[in-house]
């Protein structure tokens, strides 16, 4: 069982990402760790810190429950692609972790997703 972002146009030729609950767990303390806090200290995922406490485009979908709660809006895409975009293009200085690698290319393909949803004025949902 897993999860999977796609776009809500009806279309299951549309690109999608998916991810085992872990990997996105994975992905998205990745997103975290670049954007300069933990996601455990978060409300939500173990800590107290309140989520208005950080200033992230990507706090929609750090903040989203794995596979439950309301789809990200058109806007909400436009407003986390151009930040996805930035930390998956950071140079990573030679390194090829496989995790790393991993990271990047889900935030490639979600870019994918992304820049589908706003096109065609549709929410992403997680299924």
């Amino acid at each position: 069982m897993g999860l999977v972002l796609f776009p809500g146009d009806g279309d299951t030729g549309s690109p999608d990402v998916s991810w085992s609950y872990t990997g996105f767990e994975l992905f998205r303390r990745w997103l975290a760790q670049a954007e300069g806090f933990a996601l455990d200290e978060m409300h939500g995922f173990g800590g107290q810190r309140p989520w208005n406490d950080v200033s992230t485009t990507l706090a929609p979908l750090l903040n989203h429950p794995d596979d439950d709660g309301p789809d990200l809006t058109p806007v909400q895409c436009a407003a986390i692609l151009p930040r996805l975009q930035e930390i998956a293009d950071h140079p990573q200085d030679g390194n090829t972790d496989p995790p790393l690698q991993r990271h990047i290319n889900d935030a490639r393909q979600l870019m994918v997703v992304l820049q589908l949803c706003i096109e065609k004025d549709v929410d992403l949902p997680f299924g």
